[in-house]
């Protein structure tokens, strides 16, 4: 820039030294016709002028141009000798003999300059061409250096966030690092004792299984006799087997649903023209009633047994099963009789000619209706010893199934204390509490 900065100097004074020459050419001429001081100061036309008596001063060396000065006042007292016209050679240049060749002037400078231009232009076009290409290779640096800054800037942010996730991402590990060696050092040894434990049990348990299988076997030596061989006749129910010619009471095997496997029930088929499929008995009290939920829901005991005669015409203590009853009274009109016999040989009997009970899903709800006999009508009309409010409580018809873990009866309901299953004892249509309880204990002797 300092080397472009100079040249521009020597241009811009040869230019302008041009520029003045050619505006006061006309001028000059118009002077070179009027005589000329042989210094050149100043026409002698003009007038009288006055020097000095001393030698002339020299004149101005200049590029061309002219100065018009003030006249020199000669001093007091000295003689003033008027101006000698010089010849005016023509041209550019004035000669005097005396005053010698005042040169260059103006127009030589001029001449000489346009000669040094024809030179100089050549190298200032190259230079401003190489000073266009260096703007325009400037700008280009200028605008990567401008791309280039805002890229670091975005990787500086990219570098930050990154950073960022990255103490994200470690702290997570941490925390995980710190989860599983808690769980290594602490957890899994404490499970690792539990399932030691649990193994432990199982062993031993499974120890008494081969001790009982051994035992098995031993008895097993010897084939089996069946005690109590099944009937050949079968049906949906025990009225459907007495119309088929199964006449004898004794167990036998019904399928109510086609779709259902065949269970074992034990058939009355004396009692009131026969046909009754026995839902419970108990006789000696050898079966445990105080049962849960699902064993009432599926049924337990002993179906029958054989005395002596080969086949099993005796009914054993059982519960047939709510899943059972539920299905056997969804077939149809459903008759309910119910026997009983106490330690003296006493017997009543309560019939309702209708009898339902819905499924679990509301508890095996009990419906019941169209009562005869002479136990009384304790699901519709409770105990008769008692009156008003105390004996509506007692009333069973359409009460739902209560054991001792599924407590629906009526008395203080979320109440565990309050249960008419844990404090009578077995499992049954219970309001607050009841009027009959034929699954509760048993009580030898009345």
């Amino acid at each position: 820039m300092k080397l472009r900065f100079l040249l521009c100097l020597c241009i811009v004074g040869a230019l302008a030294q041009s520029d003045y020459d050619e505006e006061d050419g006309a001028e000059d001429k118009k002077d070179l016709k009027e005589a000329l001081d042989p210094r050149g100061h100043r026409p002698v036309s003009r007038g009288r002028e006055t020097y000095s008596a001393g030698p002339a001063a020299p004149p101005p060396i200049s590029g061309g141009s002219r100065y018009r000065g003030r006249p020199t006042v000669a001093p007091v007292g000295k003689l003033m000798q008027e101006k000698e016209e010089q010849p005016d050679s023509g041209g550019c240049t004035h000669m005097s003999e005396k005053m010698g060749v005042l040169c260059p002037t103006g127009c030589d400078l001029k001449k000489t300059l346009q000669k040094q231009e024809r030179n100089v232009r050549p190298t200032v076009e190259q230079l401003k061409r190489s000073v266009d290409e260096l703007t325009q290779s400037t700008n280009s640096v200028y605008g990567y250096v401008l791309d280039m800054t805002a890229e670091v800037t975005q990787r500086q942010r990219v570098s930050e966030g990154n950073g960022l996730v990255v103490g994200q991402y470690t702290d997570s590990l941490e925390t995980q690092h710190a989860f599983i060696k808690d769980a290594v050092d602490i957890t899994f040894p404490q499970n690792i004792k539990i399932l030691q434990g649990v193994l432990d049990k199982v062993r031993e348990k499974i120890q008494r299984l081969e001790k009982a299988i051994t035992s098995q076997r031993a008895k097993c030596q010897v084939p089996c006799k069946v005690s109590c061989p099944i009937p050949v006749v079968s049906g949906k129910e025990c009225e459907d087997i007495i119309r088929k010619g199964g006449e004898e009471s004794q167990m036998y095997l019904i399928r109510p649903d086609p779709l259902s496997m065949p269970y074992k029930v034990f058939c009355d088929q004396t009692s009131k023209k026969g046909g009754w499929v026995l839902i419970q008995n108990r006789m000696d009290g050898s079966v445990d009633f105080g049962r849960r939920w699902d064993d009432y829901r599926r049924g337990f005991g002993n179906i029958a047994s054989d005395v002596g005669k080969g086949h099993c015409q005796t009914p054993g203590e059982y519960w047939l099963g709510n899943d059972r009853i539920s299905q056997l009274t969804k077939m149809g009109p459903t008759e309910l009789l119910v026997e009983m016999e106490d330690w003296s040989g006493s017997k009543v009997y309560a019939q309702y000619e209708q009898f339902t009970v819905q499924g679990e899903a509301t508890n095996y709800i009990l419906a019941a209706g169209r009562y005869s006999g002479t136990a009384g009508n304790t699901f519709l009309d409770g105990a008769t010893e008692l009156f008003g409010e105390n004996r509506t409580m007692t009333i069973h018809n359409g009460m739902m199934f209560s054991t001792y873990d599924r407590d629906n009866d009526k008395w203080i309901p979320g109440d565990s204390s309050k249960q008419c299953s844990r404090e009578d004892g077995g499992g049954w249509w219970y309001n607050r509490c009841h009027s009959c309880n034929p699954n509760g204990r048993y009580y030898w002797g009345g």
